[in-house]
């Protein structure tokens, strides 16, 4: 049965979504069968790897508001082991229309079950808000992962999220744990970099993944080539840095 993992942070520009994109692919890349979802209406991870949003003709839209059969809506990417189930502009509106519907925090739990046998690990790559996608999103989970950029507004905002997580423990998902906080956008030269590194840590402790991810020309470079850091470039410094965290999670989750 797989895990699912939503990566959230309402705060946006935190890194989530390559994060998100480059971590599913060193996941399939470690022989792990790799679902990532995109829950994103700007459907970044969905280009990312290579899918053309605009002939999208069955999206995580449809499987939640039409509910559709998700396994209609998956697509193969040209990485081995991992498939996506797109994303699409008509998301945008489905926070309004879910907020009519019965039961809305549990549709995205009742779209992926009928996937969860097929993989190791499902990824849902949130938007950037505290919507009714997101929290159906996080009540579908059993983790989460909390990308925190290393500049000066990093902590801003993460309160709120885990505020949020706490009244879905509480409420709606009991078994949702933090899969760990990532620390983005790293330069060791920069001192307050290393003054956020120092104050999560402080803060989160063993909470907080051993692996970073440097900045890095690479790795901001791949999405717009429809390619994962791995297959772009896999000796760049991204590429090992994702590949290093999916190692972290595997040990993890053994």
């Amino acid at each position: 049965m797989g895990k699912i993992i939503a990566l959230a942070n309402q705060k946006g520009g935190v890194g989530k979504t390559t994060t998100a994109m480059n971590l599913a692919a060193s996941l399939a890349t470690l022989e792990k069968k790799v679902l990532l979802v995109d829950a994103d209406q700007q459907a970044n991870a969905s280009s990312g790897l290579g899918v053309d949003t605009s002939k999208v003709d069955v999206s995580v839209y449809d499987c939640l508001i039409r509910q559709v059969d998700p396994k209609s809506a998956i697509y193969t990417t040209d990485i081995e082991n991992l498939d996506i189930l797109p994303s699409h502009i008509n998301l945008a509106g489905a926070d309004v229309e879910m907020m009519s519907l019965p039961d809305r925090e549990k549709l995205f739990a009742k779209m992926l079950a009928p996937l969860k046998n097929d993989y190791d690990f499902i990824l849902i790559d949130c938007s950037p808000s505290l919507g009714v996608i997101t929290v159906s999103a996080l009540t579908a989970a059993n983790s989460i992962i909390i990308p925190v950029q290393c500049e000066y507004f990093a902590l801003e905002g993460i309160s709120k999220l885990l505020h949020t997580i706490k009244i879905i423990k509480k409420k709606l998902n009991p078994e949702l744990e933090i899969e760990g906080f990532l620390l983005t956008m790293y330069d060791s030269r920069l001192r307050l970099a290393n003054q956020i590194y120092d104050e999560v840590k402080r803060h989160f402790q063993e909470l907080v993944f051993k692996t970073v991810i440097q900045r890095n020309v690479r790795l901001s470079e791949a999405p717009s080539h429809g390619l994962p850091a791995i297959l772009y470039d896999a000796d760049s410094i991204g590429a090992k840095n994702h590949l290093a965290l999916a190692k972290e999670i595997i040990q993890k989750n053994k």
